[in-house]
């Protein structure tokens, strides 16, 4: 009986240390994202059913909803109002983290705050963004679903109490399994989550993220089989001439991802200027302009994928093309700005589909060669890469969305065109302006970060034996060579900090036959450096002093309470990079 017990007791210990602890937590993590995905998109069609009375609104369109027969088609001008009433207070007062597009809340947990996600955050959003899609937000579910995965990590990895670096990667671990479980693309999910989550590609972190993808892919496919999501129109070998088309592709997917990238923020900027009501309600009002711009234009209710299939396979003609490609920036940007709840990632491969397939039309009557939807495939991976800039994750997302190894070579030259392009405009990202907008780096080294973070207060250690002003020298003498300590504090009559004594002047002041009996007559002051003050000002006054330690004074200044030095600065860093808990020293 005792050894079971122990045995219990030793799991956590086990999960949070070990290498095959940590892979085991992959695949829970993987598990738990592959059924995320699975429950997610159920509620959302289930929530597009009660709203509209079919599967898809956006692609059957014009059509009114048999629970509300009434209404006729102007049912659509009441679901976004309906379904912000509903999600409204649920995100204002459980999760604010859960409205917009969610991945620079991952970004954030990842690179700022050690990997932490609240526990209810999964929760909120998945229902928050299933009753913004199901009443006719145009988002994705890849958005959320890339904050319900992460979240999913972060709170076994907080059960399981692992140490911070490994609670990132649980994070990351979780996002690749999202992604994987929603496209069907394990690969694709990998890289996302190394090239935007975690920003980083060290091995370690590569086979951890592969575990959770491939089991969250294994578990969707059970679901919804292993079917290719998009079907390539005839294709043979790429010309010359196609490789000139598909780089002018990638010049036009970056103007289109920056507008996006702006229109999304633009909107939101100014409903925060002319909103004066409270959070909660903002999607209720708000969702009377997104009701008529589906009235207006169908296509745009919900996600949107028949509607983006549709331009792939030529059902549309170029204007009408154009048109859906405008429709998705602004209701998209229309959705988030409301605060609405859902991700980018599919907005922008439908705009990338839109962009792509007109080009192709353009193309296909002028020069002849493939048929207009591979040029809508080839939008979609530059469109998205010129957003995110993320392009080794859209040439695997493409490549596993079809299942064609050809169009790789165009996609690239597409995707590399759109990202450099797209770069030279701006800096930033769908995913990082959000972040940057809120006075965030997240692509300031961490290192910077947790020296500003760590308080002095927490790195330094016990005070060394002082030494009264008036202590004789051959006394300082015995202390010094015997103990440990090449340096020692001084204080006065009153107590307070008079200065510092170092091995090195007590051994310069002996060789010197100096005319000093007591060790005040030596003592230098030091930097004055209090127990609140950042790291990095430590490390700053160590090195303009050149110590080989020195005293930490209280908040008030007027007592002397630790000791630091380089040894005790690093090991703080070291503690706070393996996520251990912070060692105190003194009152």
């Amino acid at each position: 009986m005792q050894r079971e017990v122990g045995a219990i007791r030793g799991l956590p210990a086990w999960l949070a240390s070990s290498s095959n602890g940590l892979l085991a937590l992959a695949l829970i993590v993987g598990v738990g994202a592959g059924l995320g995905a699975i429950v997610f998109r159920e509620i959302i069609l289930g929530a597009t059913h009660v709203f509209t009375g079919t599967g898809d609104y956006g692609y059957d369109g014009r059509q009114a909803n048999h629970l509300v027969p009434g209404l006729g088609v102007w049912f659509v001008v009441l679901a976004p109002i309906v379904g912000g009433l509903l999600y409204g207070p649920l995100v204002a007062r459980w999760a604010p983290e859960a409205r917009g597009h969610g991945v620079p809340e991952v970004m954030l947990a990842v690179g700022q705050e050690g990997g932490r996600i609240r526990p209810r955050v999964p929760i909120v959003k998945a229902v928050a963004s299933a009753l913004c899609i199901g009443s006719g937000g145009s988002v994705g579910r890849e958005g959320p679903i890339v904050q319900i995965g992460p979240a999913l990590g972060s709170v076994l990895g907080q059960v399981t109490r692992v140490t911070e670096a490994r609670l990132r990667l649980l994070v990351a671990c979780g996002a690749a399994g999202g992604i994987a479980a929603t496209f069907n693309a394990p690969i694709a999910g990998v890289f996302f989550a190394l090239e935007v989550i975690l920003r980083d590609f060290e091995v370690q972190s590569f086979g951890v993220v592969v575990i959770a993808s491939v089991t969250a892919n294994a578990i969707s496919r059970i679901a919804f089989g292993g079917n290719a999501f998009l079907q390539l129109p005839n294709f043979g070998t790429p010309v010359a001439s196609e490789y000139v088309l598909a780089a002018v592709l990638g010049v036009l997917a970056a103007v289109v991802g920056v507008a996006f990238i702006r229109a999304v923020y633009g909107s939101e900027d100014f409903a925060d200027r002319i909103w004066r009501g409270p959070e909660w309600l903002r999607p209720a009002v708000g969702g009377v302009l997104l009701g008529l711009l589906l009235l207006a234009l169908p296509q745009m209710y919900g996600v949107g994928y028949p509607v983006l299939e549709g331009a792939v396979d030529g059902h549309y003609v170029a204007g009408m093309l154009a048109l859906l490609l405008v429709g998705k920036l602004v209701a998209t940007s229309l959705t988030l700005s409301i605060g609405g709840s859902g991700g980018v990632f599919a907005p922008s491969l439908f705009a990338g589909a839109m962009l792509g397939s007109a080009f192709g039309l353009a193309a296909h009557a002028l020069v002849g060669g493939p048929e207009a939807g591979v040029y809508g495939l080839l939008g979609m991976g530059a469109v998205f890469a010129a957003t995110a800039r993320a392009p080794i994750t859209a040439v695997l997302i493409i490549f596993e969305l079809t299942g064609e190894y050809a169009l790789i070579p165009l996609l690239m030259i597409a995707v590399v065109v759109a990202t450099g392009l797209a770069n030279r405009i701006t800096h930033e990202t769908i995913y990082t302006l959000k972040l940057r907008r809120r006075g965030i780096d997240v692509d300031r080294p961490r290192g910077r970060d947790l020296m500003g973070e760590i308080e002095v207060g927490e790195a330094m250690r016990e005070l060394p034996p002082t030494l009264a002003y008036d202590t004789p020298l051959d006394t300082v003498l015995a202390k010094l060579a015997r103990g440990h300590h090449r340096a020692l504090p001084v204080l006065d009559a009153d107590g307070a900090l008079l200065g510092v004594v170092t091995a090195q002047e007590l051994e310069q002041a002996l060789a010197d036959g100096a005319h000093v009996s007591r060790v005040g007559d030596i003592a230098h002051a030091t930097p004055e450096l209090r127990a609140t003050e950042p790291l990095d000002d430590a490390v700053r006054a160590l090195g303009r002093a050149g110590e080989e330690g020195m005293p930490v004074l209280a908040v008030d200044g007027a007592t002397v309470t630790g000791w630091i030095d380089h040894a005790d600065v690093l090991a703080a860093y070291r503690r706070r990079l393996e996520g251990r808990a912070p060692e105190r020293a003194g009152p």
